[in-house]
């Protein structure tokens, strides 16, 4: 085998029926072009390891990097960037949709000088609304590229694209510092770097996918809008945090309700009822938490009941904390509201911190 020109990664999760698909394709298009592929595979429960294993056996330019207790797009394209052994990577959808005929047109602007080449579908010659089955979808693909697009300006018209190819170095700078959270690693990448980047953009018909169903849903939508945040805050505000506070924000209504329910309308103690309120607050706090802000790190079975308790106990400390800091700032002739408030921010703060390095172990 010559050593490798081009590594292909294909981020996937189920998709066991597509690989053998998108393998063929690609090795039908790259001629004399030497090549890898890797399969990066967030545990995914309908065996798509054990095909990419069992075709790389008979076609040793397939790899797979199988990932235990992670999830997420943007992490996997990652992993699958470092493990890569070519000067170039490209990273495309496992599901079809992303067109394998423009890989030589791409690599041949890479030879011609471009550190990054974007699968575009809003240039002439590309499409994208065929490849999404209801309108709401597409309708909604372009309001999050027109959001983007605010960001990151005039360096490409689809900052929001699933299918790109750069030089070793970028995917170097891009690995330290983009986040491992969401689906769109693209928009991160061009929002950091696209000031001292040769961008060019390639045409493509955006395609249904053949087998499968699709990963976008609200979870993606959701973190889209913490990474959009954050990218506006130039990355001083982290997307997790956004995040957190999102869900904490959520845990008021909870609370609220929970409270005016027992004591309204059961007729339960105030004391008793704040106490219960309190609990299931952090309860659906934790649980928002594990499937939104820690979806990669998602706990399960008796992890999630551990998870749980530490989560109590450390938002129990914060609690205390803000109460401390909040009455010790109002003697300070602090106001009601400046000191209540920077006693709750001061307790968000340290519930993310400890809870992120504690409860879910995420460094």
């Amino acid at each position: 085998m010559k050593a490798p020109e081009l590594s292909v990664i294909l981020p996937a999760f189920n998709e066991a029926k597509n690989i053998p698909l998108i393998v063929d394709k690609i090795a039908a298009v790259m001629g004399d072009t030497p090549f890898e592929v890797i399969v990066v595979d967030d545990d995914s429960p309908d065996g798509t390891a054990d095909v990419t294993r069992s075709i790389g056996r008979e076609k040793p330019y397939v790899r797979c990097v199988k990932r235990i207790n992670r999830r997420g797009l943007s992490g996997a394209c990652i992993e699958g960037m470092m493990a890569a052994n070519a000067p170039v990577v490209v990273v495309m959808d496992a599901d079809m949709q992303h067109d394998e005929t423009r890989l030589p047109v791409m690599l041949a602007e890479i030879r011609d000088g471009a550190d990054l080449v974007i699968g575009s579908r809003y240039v002439d010659g590309g499409a994208a609304s065929s490849g999404f089955v209801k309108k709401s979808r597409a309708k909604g693909s372009e309001l999050a590229t027109a959001l983007a697009n605010r960001i990151t300006g005039a360096y490409t018209t689809d900052p929001m694209s699933g299918f790109f190819m750069m030089t070793r170095d970028v995917a170097d700078r891009a690995a330290r510092v983009v986040s491992r959270d969401g689906f769109k690693i693209l928009f991160d990448i061009v929002s950091r770097f696209g000031h001292d980047l040769k961008i060019r953009e390639v045409p493509f018909q955006f395609r249904e996918r053949v087998e499968g169903e699709s990963k976008l849903g609200f979870l993606v939508t959701v973190q889209f809008l913490g990474l959009l945040i954050s990218r506006y805050t130039g990355g001083f505000i982290p997307v997790k945090f956004l995040l957190y506070g999102l869900v904490g924000f959520t845990g008021l209504f909870v609370h609220m309700a929970t409270l005016l329910l027992l004591n309204a309308s059961f007729g339960v103690g105030f004391a008793t009822a704040q106490i219960v309120a309190t609990f299931a607050a952090m309860t659906s706090n934790f649980a928002f938490n594990n499937e939104v802000t820690y979806a990669h790190r998602k706990l399960t079975g008796w992890r999630f009941v551990t998870g749980l308790l530490t989560f109590y106990i450390i938002c129990g400390i914060g609690a205390l904390a803000n109460v401390s800091i909040s009455v010790r700032l109002f003697e300070w002739d602090w106001s009601a509201a400046l000191a209540g408030f920077a006693g709750a921010l001061m307790s968000a703060v340290f519930n993310y911190a400890v809870t992120k390095l504690v409860t879910w172990r995420d460094t």
